[in-house]
């Protein structure tokens, strides 16, 4: 379960942008450390998910792409597709600190490119991976299970949301704002989701 609707979303934005922009997509710490895995995300522009290298890149003025579900995002199982997890409180905290708006994005196909029916905990630990997919294809298919279904993908892009007050306020205060852009992206999901015709069109 790689981040192939970040890869998505950054390419949208260069190919369709307004003007174009790119886009450096915040990856979990695991990453980094897979072979391959972590030179194909570095070559597209990825960069490790720490506070300090976004700061600096938001204040230089760059788009970030965070997904403030974390691992517990993109380690989902089939029956909580579209449901969203919790959302950290690090990516709200960053932006009042430095200012910059929240544009939040709905991505409706991703959940079914490469479908997982249970995270093998205890794998994932052996590996020194934030989760260990189990797909149902498995052993039939052996690799082959971890393919991307050629799912059609859905990118929405809400309005810009801006947020004011100090960076590091109460927990409770920031929970708040972190809701707000929560409940925009469940709304992003909701009308992708009714307006799609099926998954693979």
């Amino acid at each position: 379960q790689l981040p192939w609707d970040g890869v998505l979303i950054a390419l949208v934005m260069i190919l369709h942008g307004k003007p174009p922009r790119a886009v450096r997509a915040m990856v979990e710490r695991a990453f980094p450390a897979m072979p391959f895995v972590n030179e194909v995300l570095i070559r597209g522009g990825a960069v490790l998910g720490d506070p300090v290298n976004c700061k600096n890149l938001l204040e230089d003025e760059q788009a970030i792409l965070v997904f403030p579900e974390g691992a517990r995002g993109g380690g989902k199982v089939w029956g909580k597709r579209y449901q969203l997890q919790r959302f950290g409180r690090g990516f709200m905290r960053l932006a009042l600190q430095t200012r910059a708006p929240i544009v939040p994005v709905g991505v409706v196909g991703g959940e079914e490119s490469i479908v997982s029916v249970y995270d093998a905990k205890r794998l994932a630990r052996i590996f020194g991976m934030p989760y260990f997919p189990v797909s149902p294809w498995l052993p039939f298919l052996g690799p082959l299970a971890y393919l991307p279904m050629p799912v059609k993908f859905h990118i929405r892009f809400g309005e810009p949301l801006r947020f004011d007050g100090p960076h590091d306020d109460e927990d409770a205060e920031i929970d708040r704002k972190v809701e707000r852009v929560k409940d925009s992206i469940a709304d992003l999901l909701a009308e992708g989701l009714a307006e799609r015709k099926g998954v693979f069109r």
